[in-house]
């Protein structure tokens, strides 16, 4: 692994015209080790949890509308994803003539590339966090953005109009729930006094902050299924006006990919919730990684309740609620939080009038 790490260095000093170093003067081989397992083991529980997240939510709806979930492939349904996954894999590649060929190519590997990335900033528990960063919480809402960008990337690379106007549309829903929900969260910072997302779970060993922010937590679940683009706000994948969104001209494992990229988010997004009003892994007894995967996959749940409850509203009453309501009660939420940590620190002695 080492020596493969070492030629691939080599190899870029080469063609970038750097001056001749070593692998281990430029960084130490344990540091790159660590991060090619880090990596390895994102995807692999990437991969898992898409395949989980499928069978789940497929029960779920299932139950949710009293009708009956996949059954018949494997104990309770369970084979059916893999079932599903080997058929679209070996489905045919097929690429529209006029296709931005670069532009079409990299709008699905881009999500899954991001979805990696967030994966990586999760604090599974103490010493199991692959990057700490205390910007942690404004990485990953920065990463998380760049969705946006696949989303465009796939409509106009398809020299599609129905695919662009849904890419198009995708891109004005996330861009806009984005403030409602940065909003929510800098309520939490302003508390905690920390963006390092462990610091922010750690900070909640005693109480919750979903009890602190009641409010921020349901504009925080709101944008969020907004940003997953989930029901009531699925306008991407509007069957009836644009047929299945920006990604109706891909196929095979292109098409996967897409499938990939919002099931992973779904557990990302999840768990930052998780960590920002539920303790992320705090917990008595267990493992800390098992309190937080419990908890996050219940956070799953209740966005797919959400999801299987409620019809798809129409995208301009969408877009108002966003800007007319949401917007305006996360300011007011923000500047009442202000206003209570004057009044605590007052009470409390930390700072005199």
């Amino acid at each position: 692994m080492v020596g493969f790490l070492t030629t691939i260095f080599n190899w870029a000093q080469g063609i970038l015209g750097l001056p001749a170093t070593s692998l281990a003067d430029a960084l130490p081989w344990w540091d790159i080790l660590w991060a090619f397992i880090y990596f390895v083991g994102a995807v692999i529980l990437l991969i898992i949890n898409v395949i989980m997240l499928i069978w789940i939510e497929r029960r779920a709806a299932g139950f949710f509308q009293e009708r009956v979930g996949p059954n018949r492939v494997g104990p309770l349904g369970l084979l059916q994803t893999v079932n599903d996954t080997i058929k679209l894999l070996g489905k045919e590649w097929i690429m529209p003539a006029a296709a931005d060929k670069l532009i079409y190519l990299i709008a699905p590997l881009l999500i899954v590339t991001i979805s990696v990335t967030m994966y990586g900033l999760l604090p599974y528990g103490p010493g199991i966090t692959p990057v700490t960063l205390n910007v942690g919480i404004l990485f990953f809402l920065a990463i998380s953005s760049v969705n946006t960008l696949s989303v465009l990337m796939a409509g106009w690379g398809s020299n599609n109009k129905y695919s662009l106007l849904g890419g198009m549309r995708t891109v004005a829903q996330i861009i806009s729930y984005e403030i409602p929900m940065a909003l929510s969260i800098i309520g939490i910072v302003m508390i905690t006094g920390s963006l390092d997302l462990g610091t922010i779970a750690s900070s909640q060993a005693h109480v919750w902050n979903v009890f602190i922010q009641p409010v921020a937590f349901v504009i925080f679940v709101i944008s969020a299924l907004a940003e997953l683009t989930k029901s009531p706000f699925d306008m991407t994948e509007a069957e009836q006006e644009f047929v299945a969104g920006y990604h109706t001209e891909y196929s095979g494992i292109r098409f996967t990919l897409f499938f990939m990229g919002e099931y992973a988010n779904l557990f990302s997004m999840s768990a930052l919730g998780v960590v920002l009003f539920f303790g992320g892994a705090n917990g008595p007894f267990l493992p800390p990684w098992v309190w937080f995967i419990g908890k996050t996959y219940v956070f799953i749940l209740f966005m797919l309740w959400i999801r299987w409850t409620f019809l798809r509203i129409r995208v301009d009453k969408m877009m108002k609620f966003n800007w007319k309501v949401l917007i305006p009660i996360s300011l007011a939420n923000l500047l009442l939080t202000g206003v209570g940590i004057k009044i605590w620190q007052a009470a409390t002695g930390a700072i005199k009038w």
